[in-house]
This record gives structure tokens, sequence and C-alpha cells, in this order.
């Protein structure tokens, strides 16, 4: 199934870097001894509010629109092989609102796997 990234969350893709990620190959019944492929994702720093709304979609893959069209992504949540790449503390931005009253900001960094997607025609 075709699934293609919901518009409403466009925004937090913006601003992503592209990253590289080291995997360690990952064999049945076998440790690897230093062998790492490359995948290619974006990297997101997004606020603990968003990251609950988007956290539904971890795991699937989606397709991009837009200037990525042709591309594919999947937000790493819990896949073991991913462990390092797992949603952390972004941090927080304190400060005071007009109204004189406190507020923070709570953020989380994410990676999504980055996928070219090549659409096959009928001949």
């Amino acid at each position: 199934m075709k699934r293609t990234w919901p518009e409403e969350f466009d925004f937090i893709l913006d601003g992503a870097e592209e990253v590289s990620l080291e995997v360690p190959v990952a064999r049945k019944g076998d440790v690897s001894q230093g062998e790492t492929v490359t995948r290619h994702a974006l990297k997101v720093r997004l606020t603990q509010q968003d990251y609950e709304r988007v956290w539904p979609l971890a795991e699937t893959r989606y397709r991009l629109g837009g200037s990525r069209t042709g591309k594919a992504i999947t937000l790493i949540a819990n896949n073991p092989h991913y462990q390092q790449w797992h949603p952390a503390d972004g941090g927080s931005d304190a400060g005071d609102a007009e109204g004189g009253r406190s507020y923070a900001t709570r953020y989380v960094v994410v990676f999504f796997l980055l996928d070219e997607v090549r659409e096959t025609a009928d001949a």
C-alpha cells in the first residue's frame, strides 16, 4: 500500500537536516564484525507536542511530495536495529509570555529514514 505523508505535518520536515546513519549489519544468528551500511535520514528537532501528534505514524513508510517527490520516509521509534537513533531529549526553551507567565517548551530529536522511491511503469 502506498501511503502519502499527511500534508498537515509537512511543517515538521521544513527544517530537517539530511544526515547519514552508519547502521551495523544485522545477520540472522551472527554478530557483525564492525560491518555497517549507510542509510540516509532526516534529523528533526520538534516540540514534544508535535512529536506526540506524529508518533502514531512511526515505523510506517510514507511517500513525500513537493520538493522531496520521489522519496519516502519512515519515523524511527522503536526498531531495535536503529536503537541509537530512537527519539531523544532535544532540550527545552524557557521564557516569559507577555502576560508575565513563565513557560517552557520541550523538544524531541527524531530521525526519519529517507529512501528513494522508484515508480515502475508497464511497458
